[in-house]
């Protein structure tokens, strides 16, 4: 996790570009700019035979994202997103939670730092994996009889 906290916005943007284009987006482009309204990027998400237009925000944070960057979020999408994606290296608040599902209003998916972890893990972005096997005997008796003791 620390490694995404020290890498540059922009490349924490096309990070999440790339996991999204594996995830089965099309179409997705970073448009974090100055100015942006909070939106760094948009994606096309095909369901079957429905496409959803989902835009992105990416957050390098170390703490938690609250209901009020959730609501600052959504209110940039109005009027041009089907669904809205929010995506930290933090964690997310109880109330930003349930700001993201909150009926009447376009629904956030929240990706938090575990999470994203486990999906650049999955996807093998950036991310190496070694198994390590570890054997303890913790039977006196047992590593008496083997010739351990």
């Amino acid at each position: 996790m620390s490694t995404l906290l020290e890498i540059e916005p922009d490349a924490f943007e096309r990070l999440s570009q790339r996991l999204l284009r594996e995830s089965g987006f099309t179409k997705v482009e970073v448009r974090g700019k100055t100015g942006d309204g909070g939106i760094d990027g948009v994606g096309v998400l095909r369901v079957n035979l429905v496409s959803f237009q989902v835009y992105f925000q990416c957050k390098r944070w170390k703490g938690s994202v609250g209901s009020r960057e959730i609501r600052d979020f959504r209110g940039a999408l109005q009027g041009r997103a089907d669904k809205g994606l929010f995506i930290t290296t933090g964690t997310f608040t109880a109330q930003a939670s349930d700001e993201a599902t909150r009926d009447g209003a376009i629904a956030i998916d929240l990706i938090d730092g575990e999470r994203l972890c486990d999906l650049l893990k999955e996807n093998g972005l950036g991310v190496t994996s070694k198994m390590i096997e570890h054997v303890e005997i913790n039977c006196k008796r047992c590593a008496s009889h083997t010739g351990f003791a």
